[in-house]
This record gives C-alpha cells, structure tokens and sequence, in this order.
C-alpha cells in the first residue's frame, strides 16, 4: 500500500517510551538499552519519560506538568511493570502515584505525576532570561567530542544531539572550569519535534556537572523534581544547568530549558550521589 501524507513517521523516543497493557491488566515498559549513559544505566530523564506517559495514559488530561521521582535503585534494561495509582482529578488537573519495578527486583522510581493541559499562552509574568550562545553550528558537538566513531558513543548521546556552549566544554579538552556549570543547545538525532514527555528526558541529559570542573565521577539521581511550564516552539531547544553545593559526596542541579522562540518551558532541579573516579 503506498504511503499517504497523513502516515505519521516513528521515532527513537516514542518507541523506547512506548507502555501497553499487559494480560493482567497492567502496563508494562520494554526499557531501550539503547537510552543509558554508560555502564549499561538507563538515563534517568528517559526513565521519567516512561513513568510519565504511563501516568498520562491513565489521566484525563495529556500533559505532565509536574513530576518528582525517587529513584530507589539502578533499573535495568528490558520489561517493566508499571503501576498507576490515581489520586484527586478534576477539570483542569489530576495526580497520580507511578511505580515503576524491574522483573524480580522490585520498585526502582517512584513518582508523584500531576497531569494538566498546557498552552502556549504569552506568559504574565517571566523573569526568566534566555542565556546568549553561539548557534548549534558554532558549539561544541558533545557526541563528536566524546567519541568520533558514531558507533561506539554512549547509548543517550546516539538519541540526543547536543551542541555545548564553547564557554561552558573546556572540561571536553581538559580544560576544567571553577564553577559547576554547561549550557547545550538539544534536540533528537533523528528529528522528532520537542513535547513535554520529551522535556522530562531534556531536563536530564547533559553530563554531570562535576564534569565541568574536572571532577569526572559518576553521579546518580537520588531525586528529580521537573515542573513543564509550556508547550516548546519546534527547533532546539537550549538547557542551562549549575549546581549550588558540592559537598559530602552529594551534588544539586538546578536545570532550565528554553525552547527555539525563548519560552520557559522548564525548571528542574535534582539531587544525586557524587562518585569520583569513573
């Protein structure tokens, strides 16, 4: 049968976020292996992207709005269960519990998802303030830098294309800066438009910060908390993350996404454990 105009194409994300009923009534995820960031963890942006279209799957309104996850053990590729515990929902909001749990391990993330219906509405008020850049072209190609061979980059970096402000990516060329702190432009590799499940992953996907002060130990989540404030004009989007405090083997990230036309369109801020040495 030939292709018509209205066949909608299929991307990476869609497919890696995908949930389905399963025989017993329940949702179930097949998490990609092809979304981690290195010794086989699953991003944990990626991994709230799936906890949030379950929770959208089972609400009356399509956006997420407000998420916070807890993140109670590293989660393994391969099936998930997932849980969707409804809570109050009216015309213009409803939250949820979502549990997500790997096959004979248990809970891994626990969120508490709040659904809404965003616009794109001129804000009343915005003190926010797009950071100035360099365009895509003129920055930093984070894939490229980490490895030239595309084939052997880190699963994410196959997914998300990320271009890092030259002024924050001295840590790439052993440069390391005195203040936690990178900007990227960000977009999908393979084209897919930005929407708010894309933003939960977008809020999570630049290196951590200890990076750019040449501290390169891992850091995983412990907690995630990402507020979407609007639906994001197509284009790149371009994502400002610095920490507070670095400390006691913990590290903050307070993460702020603008789309292509300046728009706030998210606030995030995570804490995580500080690994040194990777």
């Amino acid at each position: 049968m030939p292709q018509t105009d209205d066949v909608q194409p299929t991307y990476d994300f869609d497919t890696a976020t995908a949930v389905r009923r399963g025989e017993g009534g329940g949702l179930l995820a097949d998490l990609d292996q092809t979304w981690q960031v290195g010794g086989g963890i699953l991003n944990g942006g990626y991994l709230l992207s799936v906890a949030a279209r379950a929770a959208v799957s089972e609400s009356p309104h399509p956006h997420p709005v407000a998420v916070a996850a807890s993140y109670v053990r590293p989660t393994p590729a391969g099936e998930a269960a997932i849980e969707v515990t409804p809570g109050a929902a009216g015309r213009t909001l409803a939250h949820s519990v979502v549990t997500l749990s790997s096959s004979g391990a248990g809970p891994s993330i626990v969120v508490q998802a709040t659904t809404a219906t965003l616009g794109d509405e001129t804000p009343d008020y915005d003190a926010s303030r797009m950071p100035d850049m360099p365009p895509p072209d003129e920055c930093v190609d984070l894939s490229a830098r980490l490895n030239p061979d595309p084939a052997k980059r880190p699963g994410l970096s196959r997914h998300v294309d990320s271009r890092l402000d030259p002024a924050t990516a001295g840590w790439t060329v052993g440069e390391p800066s005195d203040e936690p702190v990178m900007r990227a432009w960000i977009r999908f590799v393979d084209g897919r438009p930005a929407d708010p499940l894309a933003l939960l992953t977008f809020s999570d996907v630049l290196p951590p910060l200890g990076f750019a002060m040449g501290q390169r130990g891992w850091a995983p989540t412990v907690q995630l908390q990402v507020l979407v404030r609007a639906m994001p004009a197509p284009g790149w989007c371009l994502a400002e993350a610095r920490a507070t405090q670095i400390a006691g083997g913990w590290i903050d990230e307070d993460c702020t996404i603008w789309d292509s036309e300046g728009r706030l369109v998210v606030q995030a801020r995570q804490l995580a454990r500080l690994s040194r040495g990777r």
